[in-house]
């Protein structure tokens, strides 16, 4: 396992030079200031990825619909990729609707790759789900895959990291399996992260070379799925409690110790879960 500020790459070089000419370039993007953009740059992990952009000296841009910048539409990405090196994507849809979700991220990639394209950029990063190809039973993991492969086939330089649930997500857990005080959930093993630790891991990855594949990041520690919301509850003082229920869905599907967990040698965040609850729960 890798902690962070170390990066693991996941797959093998294609070409016998691809290490060097990624050594190179490494060390070339990370001297210069270079033009970032950030699509999703108000929401939870971009509002973290941009202050960490500039506090390292870098223009960025944090682009969403509220500044006229809206990646499913086009509307205002040309302008905002001008000069742009490195493109960051954090976006998420709306609606998790089958239909609507996966024309969310099939229209906005297409547009920001093609204006990718127009404008020069030479990174394209996108934040995906670990796991996703094993959750392909709900829509919402079935938009991400059509997003990584859209990103794959383009011409455009990549990297995509794929996180773990973030703790933040662990009230939404639970709301989306209460009945009534009970909330059901299966013991399936997770390794949940923290959105500063991932925004920490987007931040290097921004300014590195495009790796041409995928990497992965969890936190420090794997928890089940039914513990880790038990102790959200407990340390927001929630009354519901939590039924531990091998046959009960995650988001509508079926997950096992293998669905939710990183492969080999993941980045690893450094902010525990027991230092989140105390430090930030009570705060979402």
């Amino acid at each position: 396992m890798t902690v962070i500020g170390i990066q693991r790459l996941h797959g093998k070089a294609e070409r016998d030079n691809d290490d060097l000419v990624m050594k190179n370039q490494t060390s070339e993007t990370k001297n210069k200031t270079m033009k970032i953009v950030v699509i999703g740059g108000t929401g939870l992990i971009g509002t973290k990825l941009v202050n960490n952009l500039r506090q390292q000296g870098h223009e960025v841009v944090a682009a969403s619909p509220s500044q006229g910048i809206n990646s499913v539409t086009g509307e205002g990405l040309a302008a905002a990729l001008a000069g742009a090196q490195v493109v960051v994507d954090v976006t998420n849809s709306p609606s998790w609707e089958d239909q609507a979700v996966l024309e969310f991220f099939e229209s906005s990639t297409r547009n920001l790759l093609a204006a990718e394209a127009v404008a020069g950029v030479r990174h394209h990063v996108a934040l995906s789900v670990v796991g996703t190809e094993r959750l392909l039973a709900s829509g919402f993991f079935r938009a991400k895959m059509a997003q990584e492969n859209l990103i794959k086939a383009s011409p455009i330089p990549y990297t995509i990291l794929r996180s773990t649930q973030f703790f933040e997500f662990a009230g939404g857990i639970a709301n989306s399996s209460t009945d009534g005080q009970t909330v059901r959930l299966p013991p399936a093993l997770m390794q949940p992260i923290a959105a500063a630790d991932v925004a920490a891991v987007l931040a290097d990855v921004a300014v590195a070379a495009p790796v041409q594949g995928t990497i992965e990041v969890a936190g420090p520690e794997p928890i089940r799925l039914d513990e880790f919301v038990r102790r959200y509850l407990s340390a927001t003082r929630d009354a519901r409690k939590v039924e531990t229920d091998a046959h009960a869905r995650y988001f509508g599907i079926e997950v096992n110790d293998q669905s939710l967990t990183p492969g080999v040698n993941p980045r690893l965040g450094a902010i525990s879960f027991e230092t989140w609850l105390r430090t930030s729960a009570n705060k979402k």
